[in-house]
């Protein structure tokens, strides 16, 4: 097995088609989905990766029809109670990233139980973004420093890129290594847009339900086959690995 990653980002994609291939309604490949992210999380942690961020509900996804939102969010709740525990016990620190104080209060007292049971856990980071998009992470994060300019903290010139990304939700992780999207679609869809900026990309036409601990492999071996050379020559790269 190659060596994994550092953080892994997912967008976990093709519920609704896996469910409508089975003439199933849609919430059906939202739960086989569920069981699909239990596999990933543990697989992980056994290979001790470092981080996990999944992509969960994207602040776009509040367009869609009601009863599928208002399920999700019951499917949240529910997801989290039983998980919670056995993540705990695993050792994982859970985070959620987005607008979380939007969603219902009875999700939202399972993202604080959740957060807080596991927080002092220090195996493997496990990221879920929620409400969360990218656009509107970054317009967060330069509000913030402009109003720090505002109010004289800070000087204009000081501002760099370690300083926004100190202003994101994913300020104390690595950027991600390895993104993976299931279901077919090349495409970020407004995920982690600051972050993404030299990860390795990972495209799978498998639907989220059926992806699994072979595929997943299969995107960790892609992943190390790829020369990561950050803006530098293959041959400065190659002359790096023989000094160290």
């Amino acid at each position: 097995m190659s060596i994994p990653p550092d953080h892994i980002a997912i967008i976990m994609d093709g519920n609704g088609r896996w469910a409508r291939q089975r003439s199933l309604p849609r919430s059906s490949g939202h739960q086989a989905g569920v069981k699909t992210i239990r596999q990933v999380v543990e697989h992980c942690a056994r290979l001790r990766v470092g981080a996990l961020t999944v992509y969960a509900f994207s602040s776009e996804n509040w367009q869609r029809p009601e009863k599928e939102v208002s399920f999700l969010m019951e499917l949240f709740v529910r997801a989290l109670r039983s998980e919670v525990d056995k993540l705990h016990e695993n050792n994982i620190a859970v985070r959620f990233i987005g607008e979380l104080d939007v969603f219902p209060h009875a999700l939202r007292e399972e993202i604080r139980h959740a957060t807080e049971k596991t927080a002092a856990n220090s195996g493997m980071r496990f990221n879920i973004a929620v409400n969360y998009g990218g656009r509107r992470e970054l317009a967060r994060a330069v509000t913030a420093i402009a109003a720090s300019v505002q109010r004289g903290e800070l000087n204009p010139d000081d501002i760099d890129e370690a300083l926004v990304t100190r202003h994101t939700w994913l300020q104390d992780v690595p950027e991600p290594d390895l993104f993976i999207r299931t279901g077919g679609e090349q495409r970020l869809s407004n995920f982690l847009l600051w972050h993404l900026a030299y990860t390795e990309l990972f495209f799978t036409n498998t639907l989220w339900p059926d992806f699994n601990v072979a595929e997943l492999d299969a995107a960790i071996t892609h992943f190390s086959k790829r020369q990561r050379r950050f803006g530098q020559t293959g041959d400065q790269i190659e002359q790096q690995n023989q000094n160290d």
